[in-house]
């Protein structure tokens, strides 16, 4: 069995009640979404690309790190990744501009929130997060998602 496909099962055996499952599909994506956005806040040169904004060399670092681990357990979903990714800094880019100096408080916001929703599935699941147990399942919680939409696609990861 290929590693991602024993980590998917190690994060599915946390993740059955369909409730919990519906909430990770709304708070997974926030939360690494307001992390982009607290990278994108850390002192560094800024590129910017035409008809995309600005994204900091914090950001794309970041980018390439969370890459590299997908890379390991699948091309396809890094790829795929990466691009999640770059959508995410765009609208992150659009954020930082519309709010300025605050948009720390905003990630901030939507990050606290995010977690006690998640908390609050897991309380319903009556299982601890997985990341409890091992912290890269951080960074498996959004592939997990993402290889739900490749199922529906009939793409194999």
């Amino acid at each position: 069995m290929r590693k991602i496909d024993r980590l998917f099962a190690e994060y599915t055996e946390s993740h059955q009640n369909q409730t919990n499952k519906s909430i990770h599909w709304i708070c997974v994506p926030l939360i690494f979404w307001t992390i982009l956005g607290f990278v994108s806040l850390i002192p560094a040169p800024h590129f910017c690309l035409r008809y995309f904004g600005c994204i900091s060399a914090a950001s794309i670092l970041a980018i390439i790190l969370v890459s590299v681990f997908y890379l390991r357990l699948s091309w396809k979903i890094a790829f795929i990744m990466i691009f999640v990714m770059l959508l995410m800094e765009h609208l992150v880019y659009f954020i930082n501009i519309k709010f300025e100096s605050t948009s720390w408080i905003f990630f901030l916001i939507i990050f606290i929130l995010s977690w006690i929703g998640q908390f609050f599935g897991h309380k319903i699941e009556g299982k601890k997060p997985s990341f409890l147990k091992d912290l890269q399942f951080l960074l498996v919680g959004p592939i997990w998602l993402m290889s739900f939409v490749l199922k529906k696609l009939g793409i194999r990861y």
